[in-house]
């Protein structure tokens, strides 16, 4: 199955507030994503974490 389950981790405070999927094949490399941070209350960058 080419798609995988991946949980994002917000890169300011570092606590994994996100889970999504990703499609293995087009994307190997870690995923970035601007996101909402409850913790920090504003848009941060969250990347992948295995």
């Amino acid at each position: 199955m080419p798609r995988e389950l991946v949980t994002l981790a917000c890169t300011e405070c570092k606590r994994r507030n996100y889970m999504t999927t990703k499609n293995k094949t087009l994307t190997p490399n870690r995923l970035e994503i601007k996101k909402y941070c409850w913790f920090e209350r504003k848009r941060t960058a969250h990347k992948e974490v295995r």
